[in-house]
């Protein structure tokens, strides 16, 4: 797929107030700090489209870009450590599920997990939480670039099995570095074939 447009449209803190449901959607999320942003701009090809920042949990709002003017890509709210109060982080939590849960033009859900951790028991929390509600959802392994090949390998594999425990079939995992530009085009080509309609 090739990224001819992609511009900030809106920022929701209610799905309802969400852009009309009349374009496919791929939204992103992830615990805080695992480089959501990053991997946004790379797909984009764009420095800015999604702030960056060095403080956990910089966006706190449903943020929708439309993408060559046929699609929505969704930056949420990242889950876990944030410097924010108690009670703003379970409004996050609630606002992130009604919003997938209710979103009807919601094609999938990237969850983004650090490939330099161990698997984490709130990744997994949420992804068993997907998995109970059948919503459709792939994961990217980000900063790659940060591993060995060995250590790589060793790390997905961790995460393969401990998904394994509760998943008869695991989904689609990608392997990306904004540093290094990893898994940019699997990713869009995956989102390009979800675009394409079945004969």
């Amino acid at each position: 797929m090739k990224i001819t447009s992609a511009e900030f449209l809106i920022s929701s803190t209610d799905w309802q107030k969400c852009p009309p449901p009349r374009k496919p959607e791929f939204a992103f999320i992830g615990r805080s700090n695992v480089g959501k942003s990053s991997l946004i701009n790379l797909l984009m090809e764009r420095r800015n489209l999604a702030k960056t920042s060095s403080t956990p949990g910089k966006t706190q709002t449903i943020n929708h870009f439309e993408v060559n003017n046929a699609w929505y890509l969704v930056d949420l709210p990242g889950y876990g450590y944030a410097s924010v109060s108690r009670s703003a982080r379970f409004e996050w939590g609630k606002m992130i599920e009604q919003y997938l849960k209710n979103r009807e033009n919601l094609y999938c859900t990237f969850v983004l997990l650090d490939s330099r951790l161990k698997p984490q028991a709130i990744d997994f929390d949420f992804i068993q939480w997907m998995g109970t509600n059948q919503l459709p959802m792939a994961i990217a392994l980000t900063k790659c670039d940060k591993l060995k090949q060995q250590e790589l390998a060793k790390s997905r594999k961790a995460i393969e099995s401990k998904l394994l425990e509760t998943w008869d079939e695991l989904p689609p995992i990608f392997v990306t570095s904004a540093e290094k530009k990893t898994g940019r085009n699997p990713l869009l080509e995956f989102i390009s074939e979800a675009l394409t309609p079945e004969d």
